[in-house]
């Protein structure tokens, strides 16, 4: 029987996976964060300039953040695929039938306006892409979270807030995205492969 690494594809450089993993996915009630780093550039940049969705996701194509086509990105499915990924080792550990994204309940940004970032502002708050597993299910959409809070990074970044049954809440962040970031995740998912 063969194992497949899933670091890489959830977090990229985060060790979002393994810490699940490490600290038993058992012993982990839910796992929320911000998980698409072109979503959290757009969110970021409209909410620090007031720029229009169109006017940032251009801007993040021509620096090579967006890929040409970002639908996944931006609709919440890439989103929504990473957290079905955790979904599923949460509730394999509970001997539970595996998710699909066709079980995710999905909202992206590209309907946003600017001025809901600005009303949320306001009062002090932002909107991130937050995408939360459970072992009952994947919800995605774009959340109020306090605009100097935990959630709120900015730019590419990702977080990942792991809530455990003893250690309590557990963060990781740092780069999500990018092709060192992403071999590095590679390189740890191949590292953790039982020898031949």
């Amino acid at each position: 029987e063969g194992k497949l690494g899933l670091e890489a594809p959830v977090g990229g450089a985060i060790p979002a996976v393994r810490t699940v993993e490490d600290v038993g996915p058992n012993r982990v009630d839910r796992v929320r964060g911000v998980l698409n780093g072109t979503a959290n550039f757009v969110l970021s940049r409209m909410a620090a300039e007031g720029l229009s969705y169109d006017h940032v996701l251009s801007e993040a194509q021509d620096l090579g953040v967006a890929e040409a086509d970002p639908t996944f990105d931006v609709d919440g499915t890439d989103a929504a695929l990473k957290g079905v990924i955790v979904a599923n080792v949460l509730r394999e550990a509970r001997d539970r039938a595996a998710l699909t994204l066709d079980d995710a309940e999905v909202e992206g940004i590209e309907s946003l306006p600017a001025s809901a970032l600005s009303l949320a502002g306001e009062d002090g708050r932002t909107v991130r892409l937050i995408a939360e597993a459970t072992p009952d299910g994947v919800r995605v959409g774009p959340r109020l979270v306090p605009e100097n809070g935990t959630l709120a990074v900015t730019g590419t970044q990702n977080i990942v807030q792991i809530e455990t049954d003893h250690a309590g809440r557990l963060n990781i962040s740092g780069h999500g995205a990018g092709g060192p970031e992403t071999a590095s995740a590679v390189l740890s998912d191949v590292g953790r492969l039982p020898p031949r």
